[in-house]
């Protein structure tokens, strides 16, 4: 790394150029910001180390309680991660507002706006990506390490300082060249809320209880109460939520929890009690943020999601315990099931599109899509993807569908839709090799179903080399290829008719990922059922003596019927009928007979007899004698087939 480093700021070209100190201010109003320039510039070097660094003073004349900070800096240097930041108010107060990262983050020079409400943090964005050399303004907006939230309610008047300083002094050199200060005056009513969220106690096992303590502050220097807070949590996915105490009232199935009032100088907690079900090793992360209040807060933007504001708060547990390769759950399958074998299949190597008979069903369709790279791995069966003989644990000589990637940032994900020819009501499968390598990869796989467009959630059951929460599965240790370790198996015991996986890191990976795979096995699918359902519907639509208005069930009132007739099974139904006998009380009104999907649209119109085209246009219904018939030729897996009619009461 240091070879690389020297090597690479011999060819780097240093920007050099003179500045003058500017102070600039502008007219002060209610919540006006005033921006304050520094442009003296300053040499970066082996001199500038943390307990001497280069220090550039701003000075504010104006006086006024501060809102809001942002601070626009630009740096040239020939590696940005090795910048360490600080602000300094006039009161003491001090903010880093860059860690450094002085192996990863190797980019050229530092153009950003330190801004609390920014969704990406300093430094997480690109580790080799170069910033410009020129500002205002200024090239990138990120949140700062630690927020600048920190100076809200002080006095702005005095000398501000910004302190730069070289974490890998006399390697890579550079120049401090312009900062912005931007100061937004608080309101005249104003709170500053802020909200904390502990774990109590010690995290348990998987099955085990874990309570999250969630706290709203409303800061000493606030001019007002804060009344009408709210809070939403984001309950996660492994936390069951089975009772809450505290200040005002929680509502688990929202996570949405009504604090009511925070006097200036005090808080409100509540604690939220529940079950964690995700796997011994996993870490559940639960996040809050503030969502409402009847004033203003001065730092922070309520329910904007971003995560950087001092209204949003997050906790983690890690559950404890051994782990072993979890139970899946038993396929159910009334029908019996149908495997979709990869042994006598090709994939032409590299191609990311392919279809293949399922049984008499019709074609599974594959489509895969990579922002990154594939790789061709000689050891893996050459470009990826394809199909490859796997050596994992009890599946040795079975082929699996291998996608070797390398993705271009630890955000990125491969996905792969697998659409089947028609409904199934369940499938299971194993993924193969999910994993993780200290500093190379962290394997993360996401398993959504869908149904008619609604998502549906899988089981996923854990490996040694990895912990499930929800329908995601996390690798965090090694797995050799003839291994089980690294197993997962996914379990739908409900319809589906597309299974969609999302491939890629989670938090442990590095910024830039390395080389990573994971292989998709055989997929059981249970048979496709037909299931119809009947419901039945009325209503009076009019009466001799009421009309329309308000009409009741009395003799000559007209009463309309609706009947709906689905099937929620996954196969075809073909030559549907269905019946409806009026009882004597009630005398058929000809011509009423209306056909479609539903209640609403049932608006089609059918004569009474059975012949004719409007039979089959695409449903058909008649009366005869004193029955109403409804048909359907063919009610597809998840179709509706309604038929409404009317009656006279006698």
């Amino acid at each position: 790394m240091l070879l690389g480093r020297i090597v690479s700021a011999m060819f780097r070209l240093m920007v050099a150029a003179l500045g003058l100190i500017v102070l600039g201010q502008a007219p002060l109003s209610a919540q006006s910001t005033t921006i304050f320039t520094q442009s003296n510039t300053g040499s970066i070097n082996g001199n500038t180390i943390c307990n001497a660094p280069l220090v550039r003073n701003i000075n504010v004349s104006n006086s006024f309680t501060v809102g809001d900070v942002d601070l626009g800096v630009l740096v040239t240097h020939s590696w940005r991660g090795d910048l360490q930041i600080t602000l300094q108010g006039p009161d003491g107060t001090r903010v880093q507002l860059t860690d450094g990262d002085t192996q990863s983050v190797s980019g050229d020079n530092l153009n950003v706006l330190f801004d609390d409400s920014a969704s990406e943090v300093v430094n997480t964005d690109s580790a080799t990506g170069n910033h410009s050399t020129t500002a205002p303004p200024f090239q990138n907006t990120f949140s700062p390490r630690n927020p600048l939230s920190a100076f809200s309610g002080k006095a702005s008047a005095g000398t501000w300082r910004l302190e730069i300083c070289d974490l890998f002094p006399s390697q890579d050199n550079g120049s401090f060249r312009y900062a912005e200060l931007r100061l937004t005056s608080a309101p005249s009513t104003y709170a500053d809320l802020s909200l904390s969220k502990t774990l109590v106690g010690t995290a348990p096992s998987s099955g085990g209880s874990a309570t999250f303590r969630l706290t709203v502050t409303n800061a000493s220097y606030s001019t007002s109460p804060a009344n009408s807070v709210a809070v939403r949590d984001y309950i996660p996915p492994g936390f069951t939520v089975t009772s809450s105490s505290g200040t005002g009232s929680f509502n688990p199935s929202t996570g949405a929890w009504t604090v009511g009032t925070v006097p200036i100088g005090q808080s409100r907690s509540i604690d939220i009690t529940g079950t964690v079900s995700a796997s011994a090793g996993a870490t559940v992360t639960n996040t809050a943020e503030i969502t409402a209040s009847s004033v203003a807060d001065i730092d922070s933007t309520m329910n904007n999601g971003v995560t950087t504001e001092d209204d949003h708060a997050s906790a983690s547990l890690t559950v404890t315990g051994n782990r072993v390769a979890g139970n899946p759950p038993a396929l159910s399958c009334p029908a019996g099931n149908t495997l979709f074998d990869w042994d006598p299949l090709t994939w032409a190597a590299g191609s990311t599109s392919n279809s293949y008979a399922l049984a008499s069903y019709g074609n599974v369709q594959f489509n895969l899509a990579n922002p990154g790279t594939w790789l061709n791995n000689a050891g893996l069966g050459g470009q990826s993807p394809n199909l490859q003989t796997v050596l994992n644990g009890g599946f040795t000589g079975q082929k699996a569908l291998i996608e070797l990637v390398d993705l271009p940032s630890r955000s990125s994900r491969v996905t792969t839709t697998v659409t089947l020819p028609s409904a199934m009501p369940g499938a299971q499968f194993r993924l193969f090799d999910i994993d993780a390598a200290a500093n190379q990869f962290a394997d993360l796989v996401v398993v959504e179903g869908r149904y008619q467009g609604t998502t549906v959630t899988p089981t996923l059951t854990n490996g040694v080399s990895n912990y499930v929460i929800g329908n995601s599965a996390y690798g965090d240790g090694a797995s050799n290829s003839d291994s089980a370790n690294g197993n997962v198996v996914v379990t739908f015991n409900s319809p589906i008719d597309t299974i969609v996986l999302l491939y890629g890191n989670h938090s442990d990976a590095p910024l830039d990922p390395g080389q990573q795979g994971i292989g998709i096995g055989d997929i059981t699918f249970c048979n496709p059922t037909t299931v119809l359902s009947v419901s039945k519907t009325s209503a009076v639509v009019s009466d001799p003596a009421n009309g329309t208005n308000n009409p009741k069930m009395i003799p000559g009132a007209i009463v309309e019927y609706c009947i709906v007739i689905s099937n929620p099974g996954g196969a075809a139904a073909t030559s549907v009928l269905g019946s409806d006998a009026l009882p004597s009380t009630e005398t058929f009104v000809t011509g009423s007979i209306r056909s479609g999907t539903s209640c609403p649209n049932a608006t089609t119109i059918e004569d009474d007899n059975s012949t004719g085209p409007d039979e089959s246009d695409p449903f058909g219904a008649s009366y005869s004698g004193t029955t109403v018939t409804g048909t359907a030729a063919t009610l597809g897996a998840g179709q509706t087939f309604a038929m409404k009619f009317r009656a006279t009461i006698n």
